[in-house]
């Protein structure tokens, strides 16, 4: 009987989990470790942050679930790893001694470190900012902005900073969602005239999401996101300032370097500002009781896998298959990564060093849809591979299309939101011979009502999926 082991249950660690329980759980051991003992439906904390969503409505119980789907639960954080002798240690949630939990084959999809301790004075715990990267945050950044809309209401003046936190900060979409939702729901409550909006971003160019930004060809013309999401600005009265890495926040202040290597402030009253992401921390422990990290984790803390890494930026984004398939650790072959823990090869947009060193590169995305995508790669390989011996499975994001549906408030009569979709999300120059990399007849942009139906029939749908229930394999990640 194999014994398979999952870390995490966001959208990589939990997709990996249903497949696993639904092919092999009954003949097979699979297990997920969780410091949660429920599944957060992350897109909807924008909605959460705002307060237009009840926190309840965007998470379920996850063993309920794992007990239908063959899966067993520890809920607890994994604080070692011990590779050569296959097995994890964790914490357990209400506190007790370590439990020790066996495994042939390992998946660790953690999610993201909240990296706020590398920028002085981000995030909510002892700094001046706020965050909706996970559910406790968004329930705080709600509050603090509701506090905001109060002195509005009041009569004072509000500037509210939105965007990244640090220079190499990613998830910059998550924040997109935020302003522009920000913005309809001060609309509504008829204090717009009272908030000054500015989009902050480490970002080469509105738009760019640390993909190198999305292009479509309209006609005989290519539109840009940057053109499309800089027009929206325009409309709503946003401001941005993008190319700045952010130093330090004190309690009104935010201080940042730009590409040029100058220093600069930016006042704010209320700013959510998204954090570097690194590899949760855990230890990695060899046989002789020494640290491996460096044999299993990049300096970042995630996850090596079958990735060509080194590469110059200028080789790197020639070159699509540089990018993981297996996301599969190379030295500990029966260790994988999903979604954010897997360490990337490099930046998909275009990096950039400041005359002062500092670097100011959006990181690339590894969130949602296409942290679903991997974990069934990875499952798939896992169910071949304690079944038949050899896994099949290969799916580079090079080869992925993703969707990004970014709403503009959540009302289905007036709201609105701009839909995104892209393929490949690394470019392939080879395919696709064009400036851009990109299949400019898959790729699109639009912006409507359309969009925000489109919004709350995809949390529907994946919230039912998520939780098994009858036909969740027809329901695409």
């Amino acid at each position: 009987m194999a014994k398979v082991v999952v870390i995490g249950s966001g959208f990589a660690g939990h997709t990996a989990a249903l497949y696993l329980g639904d092919a092999i759980g009954k003949a097979h051991e699979v297990t997920v470790i969780n410091k949660y003992d429920y599944f957060g439906y992350v897109p909807a904390w924008v909605w959460v942050g705002v307060g237009s969503m009840a926190p309840e409505k965007t998470i379920f119980d996850l063993e309920p679930v794992y007990d239908k789907m063959h899966v067993g639960f520890v809920h607890g954080a994994a604080t070692e790893v011990h590779p050569d002798d296959n097995f994890v240690m964790v914490d357990p949630a209400g506190g007790g001694e370590p439990i020790r939990v066996d495994y042939d084959f390992l998946v660790v999809a953690t999610g993201p470190r909240l990296d706020f301790e590398s920028t002085p004075g981000l995030g909510p715990h002892g700094g001046h900012t706020y965050s909706i990267c996970t559910l406790d945050h968004a329930v705080q950044a709600r509050d603090a902005y509701h506090e905001a809309i109060g002195r509005m209401e009041a009569g004072e003046h509000q500037r509210l900073v939105i965007g990244t936190g640090h220079p190499m900060a990613t998830c910059q979409g998550a924040a997109f969602e935020y302003i522009t939702n920000i913005h309809k729901d001060l609309v509504r409550r008829g204090v717009r005239d009272k908030a000054d909006l500015l989009w902050l971003s480490n970002e080469p160019a509105v738009g760019d999401f640390g993909v190198r930004g999305v292009h479509v060809k309209q006609g005989d013309r290519i539109m840009g996101s940057d053109e499309f999401l800089l027009a929206l600005f325009d409309d709503y009265g946003i401001d941005s300032a993008v190319q700045r890495g952010v130093q330090s926040i004190d309690e009104s202040v935010i201080h940042w370097e730009n590409y040029e290597g100058e220093y600069g402030e930016t006042p704010y009253d209320f700013a959510m500002l998204v954090p570097r992401f690194l590899g949760v921390q855990m230890k990695f422990i060899g046989e002789d009781g020494t640290d491996i990290s460096e044999k299993v984790t990049n300096p970042g803390g995630l996850i090596l896998v079958d990735a060509q890494y080194g590469l110059p930026y200028e080789k790197l984004k020639d070159n699509p298959d540089a990018w993981p398939g297996r996301y599969q650790n190379p030295t500990y072959r029966n260790l994988f990564a999903a979604g954010i823990a897997f360490a990337p090869p490099g930046p998909i947009s275009v990096p950039h060093t400041t005359p002062n060193g500092t670097s100011i590169t959006a990181v690339a995305p590894r969130t949602g849809m296409i942290s679903g995508i991997i974990g069934r790669i990875v499952a798939k390989n896992l169910i071949d591979m304690v079944e038949h011996g050899r896994m099949p499975h290969e799916e580079r994001m090079s080869h992925m299309a993703a969707a990004c549906i970014a709403s503009m408030g959540d009302s289905l009569w007036d709201g609105s939101a701009a839909t995104i979709i892209m393929y490949p999300v690394v470019p392939d120059p080879n395919r696709y011979p064009n400036e851009f990399g990109r299949d400019l007849f898959v790729s699109e942009m639009e912006m409507g009502l359309a969009g925000a139906w489109m919004k709350r029939m995809i949390q529907t749908t994946f919230m039912y999926k998520l939780k098994g229930k009858p036909g969740w394999k027809i329901i695409p990640e």
